[in-house]
C-alpha cells in the first residue's frame, strides 16, 4: 500500500466534469494498493494519518494533527503508485493489487477513516478523474509500511 499525503488548503475531484468530492483544509490522499498489501496496514495507516502533526500551531510549529484542526480528507484511488520503472521507459503496473481486491480495501480504508469522526470525501474507484488542489506548503509525504516497520 502506498499513500501520497498532501496537506491542502482545498481539493476536489471530478468525474465527467462533475465535482464528486470536495474538501477545505486537510489532506488529499492518493492511495494505491499493491501486491505487498496486508489487511492490517489499513489500521496502521488510518492511525498514522490521523495523528501526524503537520499543521502549524499558533507559534508556526508543525505541532497539530488533522483532528486538532478539524480538517477534512479527500481520498483518491491511484494504482499508478504501484508502478515499476526500473526497466525501459514504460511503467509496469503488475505490482498493483487485482482490481476487485483493491476496490474492497479502498472502501474499507474510507470507512475506517469515517469511523474516526472526520469528514471524508472520495473519488470513484477505477474511474478517470481530475484532481484539483491547492497544496499548503507545499507539504507532501510518501507513506509506506514495510514488514520491518513498527
Amino acid at each position: 500500500m502506498r499513500i501520497v499525503l498532501q496537506r491542502v488548503k482545498k481539493a476536489s475531484v471530478k468525474v465527467n466534469d462533475e465535482i464528486i468530492g470536495e474538501i477545505g483544509k486537510g489532506y488529499l490522499l492518493l492511495v494505491g494498493f499493491c501486491k505487498d498489501f496486508k489487511e492490517e496496514m489499513l489500521g496502521y495507516f488510518v492511525n498514522k494519518i490521523l495523528n501526524l502533526r503537520v499543521f502549524e500551531d499558533d507559534k508556526g510549529k508543525t505541532n497539530l494533527s488533522i483532528k486538532e484542526i478539524n480538517g477534512e480528507i479527500l481520498v483518491v484511488s491511484q494504482f499508478t503508485l504501484c508502478a515499476k520503472t526500473k526497466k525501459g521507459s514504460r511503467p509496469s503496473f503488475d505490482l498493483a493489487l487485482k482490481k476487485d481486491l483493491a476496490k474492497k480495501y479502498y472502501s474499507e480504508f474510507i470507512e475506517l477513516l469515517k469511523k474516526k469522526k472526520i469528514v471524508v470525501k472520495s473519488g470513484i474507484f477505477g474511474e478517470y478523474m481530475q484532481v484539483q488542489l491547492i497544496n499548503d506548503g507545499p507539504f507532501t509525504i510518501n507513506l509506506q509500511k514495510f514488514d520491518n516497520d513498527t
